[in-house]
């Protein structure tokens, strides 16, 4: 599992019963979340837009204001603000649609953006250059890991190796730091993110059908079963 603990042990958790107890789980994060020692000024303020359970976990952190309500991306996201005590509503599966949903809706403005030091889709310009005022705050780190001493071990031995992974720089780090020859069966959440796995010498690469957890887990489900099967196919002498 390549993202951070506690995110990849929800993950596995919620894996089929049948496709979890049949692998074993390697925990080896390669992106390491700290929240920045800053304090958001959020004064004036109509509105927070989260495109990450990162992102909220980092803010309620630093207290920003749960009356605020939050505009989600994906319902991971959208679950997560909830049980921090926003009133947080998903408006899209991806930034793409977050745009396009909140153009539609025009909601109160100016609203924050706080997201990651690292961050895709330029959502708060796009969406200021589309009418509705929009800022942006930086308001936690991701900072790169390597392999762990497990992950490497696992790397090199003849056991298939199935990687999920969440995100293009997730998936960026993953082809920096693989050098194993272990066959590699892969599950991306997005095109974006298969893009940069596609130089590694894998078995399979698999998509979500839609960037979700739901979708992700299901994309497991099915390498496990083919990565058994063909463990399970006897080799000619």
């Amino acid at each position: 599992m390549t993202r951070p603990r506690a995110a990849s042990e929800r993950f596995v958790a919620q894996l089929p019963t049948r496709a979890r107890t049949r692998v074993q789980v390697i925990h080896s994060p390669l992106i390491q979340i700290r929240p920045l020692q800053i304090q958001a000024d959020t004064r004036g303020v109509q509105g927070i837009i989260f495109s990450s359970a990162n992102a909220v976990n980092a803010a309620a952190s630093m207290g920003i204001d749960r009356d605020l309500p939050a505009y989600c991306v994906g319902p991971a996201t959208t679950g997560t603000a909830k049980g921090a005590g926003w009133d947080a509503q998903m408006v899209g599966a991806t930034a793409e649609e977050l745009i396009a949903t909140l153009l539609r809706l025009h909601p109160q403005s100016p609203l924050m953006h706080l997201r990651g030091e690292h961050s895709r889709g330029d959502v708060a310009e796009r969406l200021t250059e589309s009418g509705l005022t929009v800022f942006e705050q930086a308001i936690y780190q991701q900072n790169l890991l390597p392999l762990t001493d497990e992950a490497m071990a696992a790397s090199i031995g003849d056991t298939p190796i199935i990687a999920p992974v969440f995100s293009p720089r997730t998936a960026r780090q993953f082809a920096d730091v693989w050098s194993g020859t272990a066959p590699l069966w892969l599950a991306a959440i997005s095109e974006a993110t298969a893009d940069p796995l596609k130089s590694l010498g894998y078995t399979r690469l698999k998509v979500a059908k839609e960037p979700t957890p739901r979708k992700m887990r299901k994309a497991v489900k099915k390498l496990v079963k083919l990565a058994m099967r063909v463990e399970s196919t006897p080799r000619p002498d």
